[in-house]
């Protein structure tokens, strides 16, 4: 069946699975604020608080490459009901959880249904929107992946002082109901079943491997990069993911077909993907700590200032990928990320005397280049490679996202913590409070000044980018 052709009610499916993914991407921030809450709620340190955080991220990105697997068992409705009603469970066991193992529980249920949703979402869109229309409809789905999280830290904020924690879990449920409602009535099967054989080392050498690594990653903020839980971790997920990679390229039925990595294309937005996803979850962690920690706004107040770019990211989204299906790749792509490189160079100019208008107006300019590069980029990237890999495709992207953004969060603030204390080494009385905090803000200008090296790296990849026919024959 051709279902770009046919009467397939696109906008209400969309709307039910971009529902869904909105909560469920929402939902891997909403708790930022609350942390310190539930730590004197369950009486908790800060050690164990973090698993709710890390083992969110370390389910979703173990399970989203099964999920290429999963989609050639279970049809589209099938797949969209199991991942929004184990959604919906966890959301109702967090919210009501008397223990901290009990949310804890909640939480990895949750992330279940994340790790399938997303990916489904992809898929789905990839097969009922024809080619010259997808960068349309990813710039609206964009708005949803980065605006979701970015406004978690404000609404926590808000909902904390004006409810109960319980209420971050609350407020879920209805949007999650209305979402499998519309499904219910709407949602019709756009994928092929093949129900290939189950390599059941492949699957876990996948979680063992992205799980290993996301974990590894996600951890150095608490423990550090010389703890063994960490560095044992990296180890052995990337040896789990060399065993797995290899396992795909000789086995017949692989649960992630990795030879779309054949199109080269597409293996050069991955790496752009990659790098910008590392500068923008790092940006988005280091801005707080600065915020709070060395210019001492509250965490609601941080969260406010850092909305502004959220929401220009959130309004750009659309408008780029209009830009994508009318110009092609490049002359957006390329752009965006000279201004990122520029948004993240004026950030290693921040001093104590930076005014907060100037760090939201950096923000601002910094998100701008977000929305005009992710977008494109992943559309481009997908558009590259033929339908029977779509569901591959769209796997490696989200799976790829994960640990981009537990990878650059976690070098971000460890090389934040290392500069730090080795610029306050250096200063005359490391005990003056004044000289701290010279040290912590030179240590963040080195951090963004990393940011700012890599993202000429992406500029200068971004120069490899192929034309498309309508940017030939612009020329």
């Amino acid at each position: 069946m051709d279902l770009n052709s046919t009467k397939v009610k696109r906008i209400p499916i969309m709307v039910a699975l971009m529902m869904g993914a909105f909560v469920a991407t929402l939902n891997e921030t909403l708790l930022g604020n609350a942390l310190p809450v539930l730590m004197k709620e369950f009486q908790v340190g800060a050690t164990t608080i973090q698993w709710l955080t890390a083992a969110y991220l370390l389910v979703v990105g173990a399970l989203i490459p099964v999920t290429a697997l999963i989609q050639q068992w279970l049809t589209t409705r099938q797949l969209f009901f199991t991942a929004m009603i184990t959604f919906v469970i966890g959301t109702i066991v967090a919210a009501i959880a008397p223990t901290f193992m009990l949310l804890l529980t909640g939480r990895v249920i949750q992330a279940i249904g994340t790790g399938l949703i997303i990916p489904l979402l992809m898929n789905t869109l990839l097969i009922i929107y024809p080619a010259e229309k997808r960068g349309s409809i990813m710039g609206v789905l964009f708005l949803i992946f980065t605006f979701a999280p970015a406004i978690g830290p404000t609404l926590s904020g808000i909902i904390i002082d004006a409810w109960d924690w319980r209420w971050l879990f609350y407020i879920i449920i209805p949007i999650t109901i209305v979402s499998i409602i519309i499904g219910y009535y709407y949602l019709v099967n756009v994928t092929v079943l093949t129900k290939p054989k189950v390599d059941v080392l492949s699957i876990v050498l996948s979680t063992l491997g992205f799980g290993g690594v996301v974990y590894g990653f996600s951890a150095t903020g608490n423990e550090g990069w010389s703890d063994p839980h960490v560095y044992g971790s990296i180890i052995i997920g990337g040896l789990a993911l060399i065993l797995f990679a290899d396992r795909q390229l000789r086995i017949s039925n692989p649960i992630l077909q990795l030879r779309t990595f054949q199109f080269p294309m597409f293996s050069l937005s991955i790496i752009l993907l990659i790098i910008v996803m590392m500068s923008m979850f790092a940006t988005t962690s280091l801005l707080p700590m600065l915020l709070q920690s060395v210019l001492l706004t509250t965490a609601f107040q941080s969260g406010l200032i850092m909305l502004p770019g959220s929401v220009v990211n959130g309004l750009m989204s659309p408008v780029t990928g209009k830009l994508f299906d009318r110009f092609g790749a490049r002359v957006i792509i390329i752009p965006g990320l000279l201004i990122v490189s520029i948004a993240l160079y004026l950030f290693t100019r921040l001093t104590l005397d930076s005014t907060t208008l100037q760090i939201i107006l950096t923000h601002c300019l910094l998100m701008l280049g977000v929305a005009l590069v992710l977008v494109p980029v992943q559309t481009y990237g997908l558009n590259q490679i033929t339908p029977e890999y779509y569901a591959d495709g769209s796997a490696i992207f989200s799976t790829l996202q994960q640990v981009a953004g537990a990878i650059g969060t976690s070098l971000f603030i460890a090389t934040m913590s290392a500069r730090s204390h080795n610029h306050l080494a250096q200063s005359a009385n490391p005990n003056d409070v004044t000289e701290q905090l010279t040290a912590s803000v030179a240590g963040y200008s080195d951090t963004f000044m990393l940011g700012f090296i890599i993202s000429i790296i992406a500029v200068v990849v971004s120069l490899f980018l192929r034309k498309n026919a309508k940017e030939k024959q612009a020329n």
